[in-house]
């Protein structure tokens, strides 16, 4: 009932603060979720790692690595922190969050507002001996001369303290960031990053975060540039630049949009990338993630592990835990011995279905 009580009162908060205080509760220990005991069959190894569960925390919540192990005590299987960039930056101007009440979805326009690395870095590093999967997510400053060489950056700066680092070059809101994705810009970044990553630890798992919005030619050149260079995997997706459907106040606010809209979208997107990198290559998918069933079809799709954040904002703090229980749920009553086991079983179906 508390928790009920706190959730509709950050509701009625602007996004911003309620998302500060959000924080803090974590911090001081306010605020828990409804964690499960480890049911072995959500157990994945992937990229080296043994995820408990396949449920993570999506880059976005956590920017500054300020509450990564609260987060796990929710009953995520991962966190993932970020966007970090080598300087600190306030972002876009406020307002820059837009939530759509009756739509469960969120637009947000942040622009990568961080503390920087050394920040980042200082409460990672403490944390360096503690148990749980934490991924740092990075990218690169909006006036920055070489954005590559801030992935750069951000790979030797993280690689020795990161279970995972995640390449971000999918946000709609740092004007040019998304022409990373493509032909000789995308292969001279994964080049230079995986090269950064080996200079300070070899093997730490590298993936790429891509966007919703990409046609058939795009993800096969993604998919292709993936392979080649031999990353780890590749999340699918960030937000979306589409509105389509909308009917909330703020539908035609500029930035990226989340959650419950973004599902379908981002499911095909997913599907269509299994089928482009085939079966070794790790896809985590996120998008629209809010409940055990959703997060088991992004499985069906084709990803090995999932993310949430938006689904969060509206269920509040015990949602990772009833996901995590609920997958559990799924598999007992099929009679599985993994969860696994229903990967790329709807991936003909989601890759065939149109985003419009």
């Amino acid at each position: 009932m508390l928790i009920e009580l706190g959730l509709r009162a950050l509701l009625r908060l602007d996004p911003e603060d309620a998302h500060t205080l959000s924080i803090k509760a974590l911090k001081t220990g306010l605020v828990s979720g409804r964690r499960e005991d480890v049911d072995p069959r959500l157990a994945v190894t992937k990229a080296g790692l043994d995820f408990p569960n396949p449920l993570g925390m999506a880059a976005g919540y956590d920017k500054n690595a300020e509450v990564p192990d609260a987060l796990l005590g929710l009953g995520f299987g991962f966190a993932e922190v970020g966007t970090v960039t080598p300087r600190p930056q306030t972002g876009n101007p406020k307002p820059r969050i837009f939530r759509l009440r009756e739509e469960h979805g969120v637009i947000n326009r942040l622009g990568f507002n961080n503390q920087g690395h050394a920040a980042a870095l200082a409460r990672l590093s403490s944390r360096k001996s503690k148990r749980g999967i934490v991924g740092v997510n990075i990218g690169a400053n909006k006036d920055s001369r070489d954005r590559i060489a801030d992935y750069e950056a951000g790979a030797r700066a993280f690689a020795p303290v990161a279970d995972y680092l995640t390449v971000n070059i999918s946000s709609p809101n740092t004007p040019g960031l998304r022409d990373l994705q493509a032909g000789e810009a995308l292969d001279e970044l994964l080049a230079r990053v995986l090269a950064a990553r080996d200079a300070a630890v070899v093997g730490t798992p590298v993936f790429l975060k891509v966007a919703p919005d990409l046609g058939a030619a795009e993800i096969d050149a993604i998919a292709d540039a993936a392979l080649r260079h031999g990353i780890d995997g590749i999340i699918v997706s960030n937000t979306t630049v589409a509105r389509n459907g909308l009917t909330g106040v703020h539908r035609n606010e500029t930035g990226g949009l989340s959650g419950r809209p973004l599902f379908r979208r981002s499911t095909i997107a997913l599907a269509r990338m299994r089928k482009a990198v085939g079966p070794e290559m790790v896809l985590i998918g996120a998008g629209g993630v809010e409940s055990a069933e959703t997060a088991l079809e992004k499985i069906r799709a084709g990803a090995d592990l999932v993310q949430l954040y938006t689904g969060m904002i509206y269920a509040g703090p015990t949602l990772p835990g009833r996901v995590v229980a609920g997958l559990g749920r799924i598999a007992r009553d099929a009679g599985l011995g993994s969860i696994t086991e229903l990967r790329d079983s709807a991936v003909t179906h989601w890759a065939g279905q149109q985003t419009d």
